[in-house]
């Protein structure tokens, strides 16, 4: 009875006093790639120190194992595949977030929130796509990741560049400079982060802050060079305009030490402003690594096992959410919007699918999951589903490289039917399959995913498209 009786008069508080929400989400950084989620690699003491006074969701994840379909379920509370949204964007796209889609920021300005954005949006560079034409008053970033430029050789390393355009780096709709530096970009969306908190502190706000970082190459502002070998600074010195992703790759530590200090920057700014109690922070990342490790987790960025979309979160909310308790109930990222929504007084949209759900109860007192099945996607692929702590693989992929006109591709196989079992419980690595031994499992979570694709095919939206895509350069 007593808890019942807390958590009336919690939801009470809530329809008072709004609270502030603010994201910090980085790109590619993987399960294990915080101290407080077993990294030795990294030193994150203010993530730390915010899991120590908040939660940390062991079983948190993104509806995509890539950038922008994973940043666009956020936004939307929807599977992507849902919206059309599985490609990744590169620049002059004609491909976007549909605008008839409704985001978190839109339902809150509804609500009398101040919305703001300071970094990566990777959800559509055309005018009609961009942040502040999907519910964010205030935009200061980049609208795709900073590896699309000139000198992009990722992809080819045979070609001379990718054909991007310079680097645009946007303030609300317009090209304020051309391949800023990218050294200090999670320094200045940090200070403009804090801009936004102390002008706001007086009335709720969400805050967004998509930091492009540790995605590579990797950078670093100077003040957090420390530790970086002279042979990696005289290498770095000769770039001379070509970005060496190989030798960036050894600036991971540094790299995640300052979007640490991000985190902090932002947690002192909310104290001093008055503001901590009543503010919702959480930190996550968009999918697993490239450049550090998933911990414990098989896979990596762009993988259907857990290492592409099961991520390291940390949640804090003082005096709400108990502190320093883990919290190992399967939650999503797409679950933030129904959340936010019903904090905030909103109703969550009723004339289209969300997927997402409301999970305060989970955070509360650690209710079940509200999902009864989660689905793991490569491109528009189903590939496995989850069930409590069942994991069924539903396709294999088969990877194997071949030459054509003298360069090598990859050719990915896929074969349906082929089943494999895990128990995530006890084999979180994902080694054992269980499949022969539990035949009406296996029937169950297939159950799950057949009707899912029978659901997306009977409710899904259609993906926005430009007219007359053009890249965004400085005029």
């Amino acid at each position: 009875m007593k808890l019942y009786l807390f958590l009336f008069l919690t939801a009470l508080a809530y329809s008072i006093d709004k609270p502030n929400f603010v994201i910090i989400y980085t790109d590619d950084q993987g399960y294990g790639d915080l101290s407080c989620f077993g990294g030795t690699h990294v030193d994150t003491p203010r993530i730390d120190q915010m899991a120590t006074e908040g939660a940390r969701l062991t079983n948190f994840y993104m509806a995509a194992a890539v950038c922008t379909p994973s940043r666009a379920a956020l936004m939307t509370g929807t599977y992507p595949h849902r919206i059309g949204m599985t490609p990744i964007l590169l620049s002059g796209s004609e491909r976007g977030l549909n605008p008839s889609e409704i985001t978190i920021p839109e339902l809150l300005q509804e609500q009398g929130y101040k919305t703001g954005m300071f970094g990566k949006w990777h959800l559509g560079d055309q005018p009609e796509f961009l942040p502040t034409r999907q519910g964010f008053q205030e935009f200061f970033g980049l609208p795709y990741s900073h590896d699309v430029h000139p000198y992009n050789k990722v992809y080819d390393p045979k070609s001379k560049n990718f054909n991007f355009p310079p680097l645009p780096l946007l303030e609300h709709e317009t090209v304020i400079e051309s391949e800023p530096d990218a050294d200090y970009l999670t320094q200045r969306f940090t200070e403009r982060a804090v801009k936004f908190i102390k002008e706001n502190k007086d009335n709720p706000f969400f805050l967004y802050v998509p930091h492009p970082m540790p995605h590579v190459p990797v950078h670093a502002s100077p003040e957090f060079m420390k530790g970086v070998s002279p042979e990696t600074l005289k290498k770095l010195e000769a770039e001379d305009g070509n970005i060496d992703y190989e030798t960036r790759r050894d600036l991971f530590r540094q790299c995640v030490r300052e979007i640490d200090w991000s985190v902090g920057r932002i947690l002192d700014t909310l104290k001093e402003s008055g503001i901590d109690e009543n503010t919702v922070v959480i930190f996550s990342t968009d999918n697993g690594p490239v450049v550090g490790n998933a911990g414990p987790l098989k896979g990596a960025k762009g993988s259907y096992y857990e290492g592409g979309l099961r991520v390291p979160t940390v949640i804090r909310w003082p005096g709400t959410i108990p502190a320093g308790k883990d919290n190992h109930e399967l939650m999503t990222a797409m679950d933030l919007l129904p959340t936010f929504a019903k904090l905030a007084g909103a109703s969550v949209p009723t004339d289209r699918t969300i997927d997402g759900q409301d999970i305060m109860p989970v955070l509360l007192h650690q209710e079940q999951s509200p999902h009864e099945a989660f689905f793991y996607f490569f491109g528009s692929r189903l590939m496995a589903v989850r069930s409590g702590q069942w994991k069924l693989h539903i396709t294999e992929q088969k990877i194997t490289k071949k030459t054509v006109n003298g360069k090598e591709k990859v050719v990915r196989a896929f074969t349906p039917g082929v089943y494999a079992l895990y128990n995530l419980e006890s084999d979180i690595g994902e080694t054992t399959n269980l499949a022969a031994d539990h035949p009406e499992i296996v029937a169950r979570l297939q159950g799950y995913a057949d009707a899912f694709q029978e659901d997306l095919k009977k409710n899904s939206r259609p993906v926005g498209k430009a007219k007359d895509p053009k890249p965004l350069i400085l005029e």
